[in-house]
């Protein structure tokens, strides 16, 4: 088997790296699909997703259009974390450009597989190695000629291939998980604007959510994370409940855990990204900083949650402004909804519990096949585990 070889960066590419392109807001609305710092950061593997369009000129379209494989880096960034950000361009149906803030960076087939190169940036390694070209003054950034002179130590064409495919097997199998998900929680949504929208009845009371919700509200506290979570649901910390359960004094224990949020209680954001939401399908935890839970009370959890997914207008309608956006707790309990019998929304709970308890396995299949791939992925690039081709 072949050692490791160094190449620059530069080495690696058919052309130098090139800067996305900035057009005045006139020349925006219409035209090619734009990737943006957004899409970049949301979407590690980029595919055909919706963008923001902008006109561009036929000189413009020779030089800054995307392609499949194409890999593209976050010139610049408010974090330091986030400059050298690296995305691979997955899949591509329709003319796209990127923005000025991105770096793209095209691989000769011969010599380099773009699918391993996008793992290797986002290796331990590959991020210290990005780490070491950072320049930091009002924003962080990195510049594509210091890109270009990092030196990469990689394996040959054929064993690239391989380690990609594994890493790649992995991660096609979390997206189709997340989009079983995403289709369950379409299907829950649509039942409910069938159910509660289409064949709202005039006789149900309208009452403020307040009278239905207790609020789980860690501010100004130093909880135990357990499961720490965001409000789209994405897990700051992971602690093996029961293993606490067993070691800790009552006492403490319950002290731990006395504002968590519970099974099917549903998280919201109030500060920065409001209107941010998800539902907890965990069986414990404790809320990131600026995020709340709201556990029903006399009302279907599950009707709650897409009542509020429903209003989500008025919700954000609740900005109060300032340096970032926000919305007071006692205006968001303050919004009026609609209360179906409870035979109506017992129906609706025995409907979609099966939609959640899918979501939750897929949840549980997601977690162990990241901890695989974020296990493999090091040694990999490393040449600590090698694979045979």
């Amino acid at each position: 088997m072949n050692e490791f070889k160094e190449y620059t960066f530069r080495d690696l590419l058919i052309e130098p790296v090139r800067n996305g392109i900035y057009k005045k807001k006139e020349f925006h609305g219409r035209g090619a699909r734009i990737v943006n710092m957004r899409e970049l950061f949301a979407f590690p593997r980029l595919r055909d997703v919706d963008m923001k369009r902008v006109e561009i000129t036929n000189r413009e379209r020779e030089k800054v259009l995307l392609k499949k494989g194409d890999l593209i880096f976050a010139r610049m960034s408010l974090t330091a974390e986030g400059a050298g950000k690296c995305s691979l361009v997955y899949e591509i149906t329709e003319e796209t450009t990127f923005e000025s803030s991105i770096i793209r960076a095209r691989v000769k087939p011969e010599k380099a597989i773009p699918e391993f190169i996008f793992y290797y940036f986002n290796s331990l390694y590959g991020k210290y190695l990005l780490g070491t070209i950072l320049r930091q003054v009002a924003v962080s950034g990195i510049t594509g000629s210091d890109l270009m002179a990092l030196v990469l130590k990689i394996p040959d064409i054929h064993e690239q291939k391989a380690i990609a495919e594994i890493l790649s097997s992995l991660d096609d199998k979390i997206d189709l998980l997340h989009h079983q998900n995403k289709t369950l929680e379409q299907m829950a949504e649509t039942l409910f604007r069938q159910w509660f929208v289409e064949e709202a009845k005039e006789d149900w009371e309208v009452e403020k959510i307040g009278k239905y919700v207790t609020v789980v509200d860690n501010r100004g506290k130093t909880p135990y994370p357990l499961i720490e979570v965001n409000a789209l649901g994405k897990e700051n910390r992971l602690v093996d409940y029961s293993v606490i359960r067993k070691y800790v004094a009552e006492d403490t224990f319950n002290n731990w855990f006395r504002n968590s949020v519970q099974k099917y209680d549903t998280l919201l954001s109030t500060v920065g990204s409001i209107g941010a939401f998800s539902m907890f399908l965990i069986e414990k935890g404790n809320i990131a900083q600026n995020v709340i839970g709201l556990h029903a009370k006399d009302i279907s959890q599950n009707y709650l949650y897409q009542a509020l997914k429903y209003r989500m207008k008025e919700v954000l309608s609740l900005d109060i402004g300032g340096v970032q956006p926000s919305i007071k707790v006692p205006h968001l309990l303050s919004l009026m909804i609609s209360i179906p019998s409870k035979r109506k929304q017992d129906d609706f709970d025995n409907q979609v519990i099966h939609f959640l308890e899918k979501m939750n396995n897929n949840y549980i299949q997601i977690r162990t096949l990241e901890k695989i791939r974020d296990t493999l992925l090091p040694k990999l690039m490393s040449g600590e585990v090698r694979v045979k081709y």
